[in-house]
């Protein structure tokens, strides 16, 4: 999931559709992109799940998956929890070391 983000012109992508659905030539247009690199960020955007798209015609039009970003949301919040346990867990281990002669 998170590598489907880790380009910049498929996090500009999303960007882009946040604001509503659009096709090929709208999302590279702006980004400055073939049309073939536009299709295959994309691709990897519909599956990572961030994206959906629909073809009317030639025209095949994308739109953000809220549901992805929930499930992203959910992994990191989990993830936060247990760092931030392990990280006290840190402190307070340092915070006892403190005084004591190294050996």
């Amino acid at each position: 999931m998170f590598f489907a983000l880790a380009d910049a012109h498929r996090r500009n992508m999303l960007g882009l559709l946040s604001r509503g659905p659009a096709s090929v030539s709208e999302l590279a247009a702006p980004l400055g992109i073939a049309l073939p690199s536009a299709v295959k960020h994309l691709a990897v955007l519909e599956q990572g799940g961030f994206v959906a798209s629909h073809k009317a015609g030639r025209v095949r039009t994308y739109q953000v998956e809220p549901k992805a970003f929930k499930v992203m949301e959910a992994w990191v919040t989990q993830h936060k929890t247990q760092l931030n346990a392990q990280f006290d867990r840190l402190d307070a281990y340092l915070a006892g070391q403190k005084g004591k002669t190294p050996r």
